[in-house]
């Protein structure tokens, strides 16, 4: 995002020759107290374990003398980082609507005013049960009219400076709201209830003839409240009953539980535990609103349970017996009028084929509605009254087909055709079984988010909205595009880019970014914050390497466990392929990555140094082995299916051990790195990076490190903090390409 008269910068020297950051403080240097560690005959002195304390006033002080000093070091960049903030900012359309979808007899959405940190969240009443005719909506992104307020989460993060929304329903006849939030960072979340009766819904409140009429559920007490849940609570078909999810003590979602509306919490019912400390446990309804479901999964292996929404105190039953490396999910349909389970699974298919089964009879005989296609990984379906909707991926893009229902026949899908060489796609926003249309959600690299509606019977798509970029953005005025880089086996990967058209790719600066963890795909996607950097001249590039899922299962399973390092050396390949194309060179060239990608930023630290002009690693994993010999530790057990189980395996510990970013620091010359982390982060703890840093600093290396002492995983809370994070890291980035405005 930069502001209307924003040129790219013409002038900008190699980093090499840029001057260097000041610093007015010392970096802080940890006390060494070593620590050792044996595992498999080997012994490893960890000199910085203590900083794990997170209690110790001696670690909270270190790590405000880190902000300190980065803080210092950063001074110079003050300017800079206001002027990227007020383009973002200036980018942003701050009043805005979302796109309102249908739920019972109300459109639902969420709106942004100027000035506020957080949305606000919205009904209207529908003109009548045939209107599936998305309102239009007001150009000043103002409310849709006769609008009921239900949630403002401004007023909720009040007084508080980290603020989560972590769950949000409504019981179908629209009369109760739950919400549960965050106010830590830690994702233990307090539900608390509203009947919506007396929400102030001012002289907007629609007629009481307007409403559906109210099932028979008796209204919660003013402050009935649930503590300590996981995301995603909801209500059952009913509305009498809450569903929602508590986590161990090693924040592992592994408990469903059952609430009564209008009884005390300590009532609640345990309806499902999971003692196996490698799976996690959800709970959610069918579209069709005829199944409460609980999906339980390790890394490789998946169960479901169902339950007849009609009977929500009743037994879940299980759909297909959990099955070591068997993997699935499951959706109901009604095809031809019978009750049908359409299961997605992996039982001899490694990029997944989709069946379905009779829901009354799920072991019996299976129907193939999509067969098993090597390279084409199948993700997901989705049921409606009278079509069906399919997600997989091709060519490292995601596709969208859809397959209307009619008779007997087996359904055909037919994919929705997009123009652009680079994309992403996928549905979004369709809670209803019976809605005649599919909203489905697009966007690449130059695209900004745009929302779309299909209607099945014609065919037809209409744009129901475009993300705003002010300012004067012409996605003419930038070009995508993919290329190839060749692994050290000789394995091509994928790599897409993004410039302006204006750019000679002549040693320009770039910015690699990077992950390549859990299946998790970096599909191409429009960002307001990155046009700061396409406008100074900078290419954004992506490397889509293994361990990821671009390219299918395989593509994933030839980056985890004793494969690992496949993802590092990927990498590596692709930031050697711009520099050799003449892209760039190492004094230009940027990587980043966050989490599992801090990890990939790490190894690549090690591995290639002196490719790099900087590298950015946000809440890394950069102390892997220490994190994952420890099943007490947050989320370990749970991961020993993508990394190895080094307790168990010496051959995983010493693979883990080859990799691991801390306990690879040598005395190369490094290139400077930031590492950005958050005090009460549960996923990847502050200590990893604060380790890391503090090894950094013996040999030398120019590193800084952030920690925000409010903020969980994802960072900070609120869209301007979240604006002004960015342009912190920004300035950074150019300050190392020595870009000046």
């Amino acid at each position: 995002m930069t502001s209307a008269d924003a040129k790219p910068t013409t002038d900008a020297s190699p980093a090499a020759s840029a001057p260097p950051a000041t610093t007015t403080t010392e970096p802080p240097v940890a006390p060494r107290r070593p620590l050792e560690r044996t595992h498999h005959g080997d012994t490893f002195v960890d000199n910085y374990e203590w900083l794990r304390e997170k209690e110790s006033a001696e670690v909270v002080a270190h790590l405000e003398a880190e902000n300190a000093h980065t803080d210092a070091a950063t001074a110079h960049l003050a300017s800079l980082r206001e002027q990227l903030f007020q383009e973002i900012k200036g980018r942003v359309k701050e009043t805005d609507l979302g796109v309102p979808v249908r739920e019972g007899a109300w459109w639902y959405y969420s709106r942004t005013v100027e000035g506020q940190q957080y949305a606000l969240h919205c009904r209207a009443p529908i003109a009548d049960p045939d209107d599936w005719t998305t309102p239009a909506l007001p150009d000043d992104g103002s409310g849709l009219p006769r609008e009921q307020v239900l949630l403002d989460d401004n007023a909720e993060a009040e007084g508080h400076d980290f603020y989560s929304l972590g769950s949000f329903d409504v019981s179908g006849d629209g009369s109760l709201m739950l919400w549960a939030v965050d106010v830590v960072g830690d994702e233990r979340y307090t539900l608390r209830l509203r009947p919506l009766a007396t929400a102030d819904s001012g002289d907007s409140h629609p007629e009481p003839s307007e409403v559906p009429e109210p099932i028979d559920t008796p209204a919660p007490p003013p402050e009935e409240v649930i503590e300590g849940i996981a995301p995603g609570a909801f209500f059952d078909a009913t509305g009498r009953y809450i569903f929602y999810t508590t986590v161990d003590d090693a924040w592992r979602p592994d408990t469903v539980w059952r609430h009564e509306v209008g009884t005390p919490a300590s009532a609640d019912v345990k309806v499902f535990h999971e003692p196996d400390d490698r799976y996690w446990v959800g709970a959610g309804l069918t579209r069709s609103r005829r199944y409460l479901v609980i999906q339980l999964g390790s890394k490789i292996t998946s169960e479901a349970l169902l339950l007849d929404a009609d009977d929500p105190t009743g037994e879940f039953r299980v759909v297909w017996p959990r099955r070591e490396g068997v993997e699935y999910s499951v959706e109901h349909a009604v095809i031809s009028g019978e009750d049908r389970l359409l299961i997605v699974h992996n039982d001899g298919a490694l990029d997944f084929e989709l069946v379905d089964v009779a829901a009354s009879d799920p072991l019996g005989k299976r129907r193939v509605l999509v067969p098993h296609r090597p390279g084409i990984r199948l993700e997901d379906v989705d049921a409606f009254a009278t079509h069906l909707v399919l997600e997989y991926r091709r060519e490292a893009l995601p596709r969208v087909a859809i397959a209307r229902l009619s008779g007997g026949a087996q359904p055909v899908f037919e994919e929705l055709d997009f123009d652009e060489e680079l994309f992403s796609a996928g549905a979004r926003g369709n809670p209803e079984w019976t809605q005649p249309t599919v909203r489905f959600g697009y966007t690449s690299f130059v695209t900004p988010s745009t929302v779309s509606e299909y209607t099945v019977a014609t065919g037809e798509i209409r744009v129901l909205k475009q993300q705003p970029v002010l300012g004067g953005y012409d996605p003419a005025d930038y070009v995508q595009r993919r290329e190839w880089a060749t692994a050290e086996d000789g394995t091509r990967i994928p790599i897409s880019l993004v410039h302006r058209r204006d750019v000679s790719l002549e040693n320009a600066p770039t910015l690699l970014y990077g992950y390549g963890s859990y299946e998790h795909s970096i599909d191409p996607g429009f960002s307001i914050a990155r046009v700061s950097l396409l406008d100074r001249g900078v290419v954004f590039a992506v490397a889509h390497v293994r361990g990821g899922g671009e390219m299918g299962r395989d593509w994933y399973e030839h980056g985890k466990t004793l494969t690992k390092r496949n993802t590092f050396t990927d990498f590596v390949a692709c930031g050697q392929h711009l520099v050799d194309t003449g892209v760039t060179s190492p004094e230009k060239l940027i990587a980043e990555g966050g989490s599992a990608g801090g990890l990939l930023m790490g190894a690549v630290a090690n591995l290639a140094p002196s490719l790099f002009a900087g590298i950015v690693a946000a809440v890394p994993f950069v102390d892997p082995l220490t994190s994952i010999l420890d099943p007490e530790l947050p989320l370990t057990v749970v991961e020993w299916d993508e990394w190895g189980n080094p307790l168990a395996d010496p051959h995983v510990y010493a693979y883990m051990k080859s990799y691991s970013p801390y306990e690879n620091v040598t005395d190369a010359t490094y290139p400077r790195i930031l590492a950005v982390t958050s005090f009460n982060d549960t996923r990847v703890l502050y200590v990893e990076p604060a380790k890391w840093v503090a090894r950094l600093r013996e040999v030398g290396a120019p590193v800084l490190l952030k920690c925000e002492m409010d903020a969980g995983h994802g960072g900070v809370s609120g869209r301007y903090k979240a604006w002004q994070e960015r342009a912190w890291e920004l300035a950074w980035m150019l300050d190392v390409w020595g870009i000046r405005d």
